[in-house]
């Protein structure tokens, strides 16, 4: 579970940053974003490769995870809310101070009950390829808030893969060079979109031997 805590303190640090920078910072909206993509292909990984799992081998598996995809259910409409707000909404600061709020409680209820549970039940073996296919579907997992996209396989990977494309074409920083804006956006969504695919075909392989 070393990759999931890797990410929970690369979020901490992401926001704690985001805090101590002024409003006039230019760096706070790419920090910003930066948590949005993070905190967004994190949960869309853990939904469809961990919690699953979970639910298989522990009596409390169930529950646990309903919760928190309760918790990250209320960050997706929150950050929705941001992501929709002119950039001079005086409440937009305070929305997004909320959501650190309710990511900071789904990071602990994750590292104190769920992952410990994942950590008892499974062998070393079996925890590595489930890392594995964790980090597989991360990487190419949606990076925006999508509140209609079902928290549990297999609607939230049906809906999730042709978003990713999409969210990573928008993530994508203005092309550089002789090409044209729009070849580069296009062909790099493409293959974040054939990314995808192959994520959540290595997610059903892994998946069947665990």
């Amino acid at each position: 579970m070393l990759r999931q805590r890797r990410d929970h303190a690369t979020l901490d640090g992401l926001m704690n940053t985001w805090l101590a920078a002024g409003a006039a910072d230019p760096r706070r909206e790419r920090l910003w974003q930066d948590i949005v993509q993070l905190v967004f292909s994190h949960a869309f990984a853990e939904e469809t490769v961990l919690w699953p799992v979970l639910r298989r081998v522990s009596p409390a598996g169930e529950e646990l995870t309903a919760q928190v995809e309760e918790e990250h259910q209320a960050i997706n409409d929150l950050l929705a809310q941001v992501e929709k707000a002119d950039p001079d909404d005086p409440r937009r600061d305070a929305w997004i101070e909320e959501a650190f709020v309710l990511i900071r409680e789904d990071i602990r209820d994750e590292e104190d009950v769920l992952l410990p549970l994942l950590r008892d039940a499974l062998g070393d073996r079996r925890l590595r390829r489930l890392g594995a296919a964790w980090e597989a579907v991360r990487r190419t997992a949606p990076t925006h808030p999508h509140p209609a996209v079902p928290r549990r396989p297999p609607g939230n990977a049906v809906l999730g893969v042709p978003l990713s494309g999409f969210d990573r074409l928008r993530d994508l920083a203005p092309a550089r060079g002789p090409s044209s804006p729009r070849t580069g956006r296009l062909v790099a969504g493409l293959i974040a979109a054939g990314g995808a695919v192959l994520g959540w075909k290595v997610l059903r392989r892994t998946a069947a031997h665990l």
